[in-house]
């Protein structure tokens, strides 16, 4: 039997089961005969890879699982590795939360000052991981889900040699909701186009038997998917409308700035907060000896179709399937008006050598393209600031994005996210 390794960087976190089902869901496909679950955390690492296990004793696969603190037993001679680490925990996820609220900026763990402060943390870290695999692993493919994913798949594409795509759960959400208004019977044979950054990202058109059809959907009204973990906002139909597009629901930040905000500090609790409960609750779960399969309460924690989104992927390469899946990587072309280096999320074709965008070179939403290209300016930016250290492409960065952009709140929440991250900064800090 060929042997397949599967490492996991991050295993601790309360999303390993769903990514176990899915390993064990496509087992036929994808013949794991080593699992390699690596985490920093004992104690989680403990808990989440027991339930593991179980789960992998129960579906009677003979792949060996493994539980390790160490980088370089996890990544050595791995052909996949997936890699979900957050850096500071969820402790440091809540600060990026509630330190921007204090200053009237939206605290979100992925976008505004919250995602930047967050990239910060991973920037090195994740690049530090990289070095671990181009030396260990050279021909092994990253995955990665780690947040911002965009910002990652930029750092990691411009500084390192790994073979690395960058993934979001968000778009084949999208994908599925598009399906779900057209008949039944149909929907399989629709193709859905896509653009955008990580968690800036529209669907802009439904083709069906080669028609477009979303201009005649959108003069409906109907609810768009929002993941979980963000505000109970709708997009107006009108808004819709006037884009001729399908927003993420991440793009509520942008659109109901003042709503998002303004819902965000009534809030008693952030989502991290919430996040942290849930956690708490299923760590309780998988400590039990007869659990051996995902709880649904997992399905509250917001990844929704995590696994389907990673595991289908690595499927898809490893089976040199040719199939199309919307993913983060280097624009290469596809969409002229961004650089072909820039890091975009975008429908691509999937083999064997990876994923190769598919080129749009028609598009001509010039809201759309302002919003990327503006965007795209702040990750460079953060990019440069997380590897240098440099207090001063910081401070650009923040003054880059949409939701930041006021000097006086740029500089002093920045100043007071430094500090609350010190231990995790040090280049900051000349240490």
């Amino acid at each position: 039997m060929e042997k397949l390794k599967l490492a996991v960087i991050g295993a601790g976190s309360t999303y390993t089961p769903e990514l176990v089902e899915g390993i064990i869901k496509r087992r036929n496909e994808l013949p794991v005969t080593e699992l390699y679950l690596m985490d920093i955390d004992p104690l989680k690492l403990e808990i989440v890879g027991g339930l593991a296990r179980r789960m992998m004793a129960a579906s009677g696969m003979p792949a060996r699982t493994v539980l390790t603190a160490e980088l370089e037993e996890a990544v050595r001679g791995a052909d996949f590795i997936i890699c979900q680490i957050r850096v500071g925990k969820l402790a440091a996820r809540i600060r990026d939360e509630q330190i921007p609220l204090r200053h009237d900026l939206i605290g979100q763990e992925t976008t505004g000052a919250g995602g930047f402060m967050k990239a910060l943390r991973t920037i090195p870290e994740l690049s530090r991981i990289a070095g671990v695999i181009e030396r260990l692993a050279p021909e092994a493919w990253l995955i990665n889900f780690t947040n911002p994913s965009g910002i990652m798949a930029e750092m990691l594409l411009d500084r390192h040699r790994v073979k690395t795509i960058g993934l979001c759960n968000v778009p084949i959400n999208m994908e599925r909701d598009a399906r779900k208004r057209i008949p039944p019977e149909r929907a399989a044979g629709a193709a859905v186009e896509y653009v955008g950054l990580n968690h800036l990202s529209w669907v802009t058109e439904i083709y069906l038997d080669g028609k477009g059809i979303l201009a005649d959907q959108l003069r409906g009204n109907f609810p768009t998917y929002r993941p979980a973990n963000l505000p109970k906002i709708d997009f107006e139909p009108e808004l819709l409308r006037e884009l001729g597009a399908i927003p993420s629901g991440y793009l509520t930040y942008y659109y109901y700035r003042e709503r998002s905000l303004a819902h965000l500090k009534q809030e008693p609790r952030t989502r991290g907060e919430v996040c942290r409960e849930i956690e708490a609750e299923l760590l309780q779960l998988y400590r039990q000896p007869d659990l051996h399969e995902k709880p649904a309460l997992l399905e509250r924690r917001g990844g929704h179709l995590y696994s389907e989104a990673a595991i289908s992927l690595v499927s898809a390469i490893y089976n040199d399937k040719k199939e199309e899946h919307v993913v983060n990587v280097r624009n290469q072309g596809a969409l002229p008006f961004m650089e072909d280096r820039d890091v975009v999320e975008i429908r691509c074709l999937i083999d064997r050598n990876g994923a190769r965008p598919l080129p749009m070179p028609h598009f001509a939403n010039e809201h759309i393209i302002g919003m990327m290209r503006a965007l795209k300016a702040y990750e460079r930016l953060t990019v440069q600031a997380g590897l240098s250290g440099d207090r001063g492409l910081a401070l650009q960065a923040l003054l880059n994005h949409p939701l930041v952009g006021d000097y006086g709140k740029a500089r002093t929440v920045l100043k007071e996210m430094l500090a609350a991250n010190r231990a995790f900064l040090p280049h900051f800090f000349g240490e």
